[in-house]
């Protein structure tokens, strides 16, 4: 954290002293009023629901202006990263490590991911404890979590090694539990990794791939799957990052860390919007339902909402919505799905949406869920696993994010605290004269 260059004074009305606080000032955004020592000095608490006004750290690896629309990844933009900054192992290297990889580096690197890919074979019986249809969400809630039980070599937080062994493992292992969850929904065998595949074709491999005919890699497909994962990789402070770090403040162990995240971000109002999004389409149906549909968003009064437009963060276009759509369009032309029924419905309601006086003025701008959700039914992917796939590309960000945590000398186990409006003290009567 910076040295505070300036200081913010606290009056109050109710007679309380006044309280001096120090002012940090990051090297952009807000600067914020450090207020650890309010509650020793005046007894009191600040109420923040949400956390909207709250920094709970410090931290160097992303940042978000959503009133300009800007994401940045340890100081370089997304649009720069998913397009020039190479592959998804490329990007997990800068957010683990703070810098791009030059050849060596990244060659490393990708050995070293590729080489864990396999997890432990008697994970195999622990997929049999679930039921067929149970979703991929929970399978990879209770997986993630057991991989503890499997590599009690690298439990070590205070160990550096340790955290790096757990970090590679994590994003190695990840792509490998979720084909492995999806195999086992549909009663198809699992299949095992490829060493001389890239991540992002080695988890279409593992995906589609059957041991009745070879699988033929489509580099289209490979690098709209790469894109989906740079632009989900990380989001700043979360709710599912923050997950992440307050179990890793006690001290838990980094896979029970991120099976909690995986448990946050399977929440609708975080993870599932893409899913949501393209329900919505479902539910429209047509091209021809679309005025009446735009009609009833109109209607407060009517409950229907517009998924996959507009952002809590972003008050301006989401920056990885502009690479989404791109890449959407390429996988559709590659596919011969232009024509494709939802397809169809989905494009002439980002038409509308996008010339619509009433969206406009709202800056309901369609955000990178409602293009990656159809970028992913077109691959393939059933829309039950779509937060799966959030979820494999989110675990390098909650990895670095929560060895950051780890590494804070001013990390302390999370503690928010209240304002009590429940009964004050009170003694308790015998039952025979309640």
């Amino acid at each position: 954290m910076t040295n505070s260059e300036t200081k913010a004074t606290l009056s109050f009305s109710d007679g309380s002293p006044s309280l001096e606080m120090p002012i940090y000032k990051g090297s952009i955004g807000p600067d914020v009023i450090d207020i650890r020592k309010l509650y020793g000095a005046t007894g009191k608490f600040t109420y923040d629901p949400g956390f909207m006004s709250t920094a709970a750290c410090n931290s160097s690896i992303t940042y978000i202006d959503g009133d300009k629309g800007e994401l940045l990844y340890r100081g370089y933009p997304i649009e720069q990263l998913a397009v020039n900054g190479g592959d998804f192992l490329e990007t997990c290297y800068l957010l683990l490590n703070g810098e791009l990889p030059n050849a060596a580096q990244k060659e490393e690197f990708v050995s070293t991911v590729t080489k864990h890919t396999m997890v432990h074979e008697q994970m195999q019986f622990f997929f049999r404890g679930f039921r067929r249809d149970a979703h991929p969400m929970s399978v990879l809630v209770g997986t993630v979590g057991a991989l503890s039980s499997f590599y009690h070599d690298s439990l070590d937080i205070n160990d550096p090694h340790h955290r790096e062994v757990s970090a590679i493992r994590l994003i190695a292992k990840m792509p490998t539990l979720v084909a492995m969850a999806y195999k086992y929904s549909i009663g198809q065998p699992f299949v095992y990794p490829r060493n001389d595949l890239s991540y992002s074709a080695n988890f279409m491999h593992m995906m589609f791939s059957t041991p009745c005919e070879e699988y033929k890699v489509n580099e289209v497909l490979v690098r709209a799957l790469d894109r989906i994962l740079i632009l989900h990789a990380d989001h700043e402070q979360n709710a599912s990052t923050s997950t992440v770090r307050l179990a890793g403040s006690s001290g838990a162990n980094p896979f029970a860390c991120i099976a909690a995240g995986i448990a946050c971000l399977w929440g609708p109002a975080h993870g599932g919007a893409n899913e949501a999004a393209l329900s919505m389409l479902e539910e429209i149906g047509s091209v021809d339902n679309i005025t009446h549909f735009i009609s009833q968003v109109k209607d407060k009064n009517s409950g229907v909402k517009l998924m996959g437009f507009g952002h809590r963060v972003y008050k301006n276009y989401d920056p990885r919505a502009k690479l989404m759509r791109e890449t959407c369009y390429e996988v559709l032309q590659e596919l011969g799905l232009q024509d494709d029924p939802l397809f169809k419905l989905a494009m002439a309601l980002e038409k509308i949406a996008l010339e619509d006086e009433y969206f406009v003025s709202r800056k309901l701008y369609p955000n990178v869920d409602f293009y990656s959700g159809i970028v992913q039914r077109a691959l393939g992917i059933p829309t039950a696993l779509f937060t799966g796939i959030f979820a494999l590309a989110r675990t390098v960000g909650w990895i670095a994010q929560w060895k950051e945590m780890i590494s804070d000398p001013e990390q302390k186990i999370g503690r928010p605290r209240q304002l009590f409006v429940g009964a004050a003290k009170r003694d308790v009567v015998a039952i025979d004269k309640r």
